[in-house]
Order: C-alpha cells, then structure tokens, then sequence
C-alpha cells in the first residue's frame, strides 16, 4: 500500500512523526507536509504563487520519504500524489492534528480539507487529530484504527474522521464509530476590541468561549465523554 502522510501543524510536528511511524505497518510511507504550521488553512490551495517543495533529510522514521512543501496542506495532497510520489497514493493520512477536528470547526481545518482535497483526487482520506493534552489515547488505539479503515474506501466526496479524546488513557471509555458531526460549536467566538485605529479604523481579535454542549451520538458528544470518535464526513461538512 502507498501511503501519503500530511499535515496541518508542519513537518516537524510531533503528530505526524508518531503517525509515520505506525502507517510503515501498512505500507509505503511518503510524507509532503507543510514547512511550518497551516492551522484554519480549511481547504485551501495554491494559485496564484508557485510550491516550493524540497527533500527533508531531519525526518526521524527511516525508510520514509519526507519533502517539506512552502505551500498548504491542500497542496501538499496535491503536488505529493500529482509529481512528487512515483505513483498516485491508495490512501492519504492527515494528521494527527494537535487539537480536536469536530463539530462545526471541521469546515476551517486543514486537517479535514487536506483529507478532501484527497478524496477529490481520487484518493481514499483518512483525517486524524487528537486533544493538546493526552497523546496516549492516540497511541494505544491508532493501529487498531487504521488496520480497520485502510481497507474500508468511501465513496467520492467522504472522508473518515478520526477524533482521539483529550484524557488519560485510563479514563478513555473505547472507541464509538458511525459517529455524526455535531451541528454544534466547540469554541463559540466574539471579537474584542483590541485598538482604535486612525481614519475610524478598528482593530478586533477574536476570543472563543469553550462550549461543552453536543448531541448524542455525534462525534462531539464522544470526545467529550472521552470516547474515541470516529465518523464519516462528506464535502459540505454535515
């Protein structure tokens, strides 16, 4: 199997090198990932400014093929299956993001749009993300989960996501599949006033208020009861 590994967080992320790890299990392993951090980059790509893409010699998985990219991870999908790798990929893995992809904030992560620049192409699409926290959730489930969606392609326009709770490993309750994504909204955001600018200019930055409300057996409500959560998502989100 030939894997295409990318990610949000960059190349030197922590997340990408412990998914590296384990998808050489499986296969082939080719890694084209940003050459710093892309976060809310969603689904994003090139078009006006060319990519720069050079061979990453640091990356610490022997036998992995590793190209940092100047461009977004959407790009990194692109260029990795179109020209860098010598043949297209049977599957992309975008991840593991450092901060949970759920809910309504699916539509702003790289991570997620990463993954359907994959299943646009053709590609079966994988995301992974995992809380800032605990990372041994992730690390004791990840083979288990990948063994069983590696051989599960979805239709055009769908991706699995992956969702690791952000608690230690002895409070994680399993793993919940067929999870929905909650119409709801990890983080609810307002804008302060940071600055009164010259010429009635203004200057705001956003503040997001956590907001631990989610329905049933959507893929919001699972991490927050510290289940694993893993679903189906299609292009539009919901």
């Amino acid at each position: 199997m030939r894997i295409l590994i990318t990610n949000d967080d960059g190349i030197e992320a922590a997340g990408i090198i412990r998914l590296a790890r384990v998808a050489k299990e499986f296969g082939e392993v080719w890694v084209v990932a940003p050459e710093s951090q892309r976060s809310a980059a969603s689904h994003s790509i090139s078009l006006h400014n060319a990519i720069d893409i050079y061979p990453y010699e640091d990356f610490p998985i022997d036998g992995v093929h590793a190209y940092s990219c100047s461009g977004t991870p959407g790009d990194c999908v692109r260029v990795g299956g179109l020209n860098v790798m010598p043949e297209k990929p049977d599957v992309v893995l975008s991840g593991i993001n450092f901060g949970l992809n759920v809910a309504s904030d699916i539509q702003y992560s790289a991570t997620a749009g990463a993954a359907f620049e994959a299943t646009f192409q053709g590609y079966h699409a994988i995301a992974l993300s995992e809380g800032c926290n605990y990372h041994d959730v992730t690390d004791k489930y990840l083979r288990e989960i990948l063994k069983r969606l590696l051989d599960q392609p979805l239709k055009p326009g769908h991706i699995h996501n992956v969702n690791f709770p952000d608690c230690p490993l002895s409070d994680c309750k399993g793993i919940l599949y067929n999870r929905t994504v909650s119409q709801g909204m990890f983080y609810k955001d307002h804008y302060n006033v940071v600055e009164e600018l010259d010429d009635g200019g203004v200057r705001y930055m956003v503040e997001g208020v956590y907001t631990p409300e989610a329905e049933e057996d959507s893929d919001y409500h699972a991490v927050l009861n510290n289940y694993v959560s893993v679903g189906v998502v299609n292009n539009i989100g919901f």
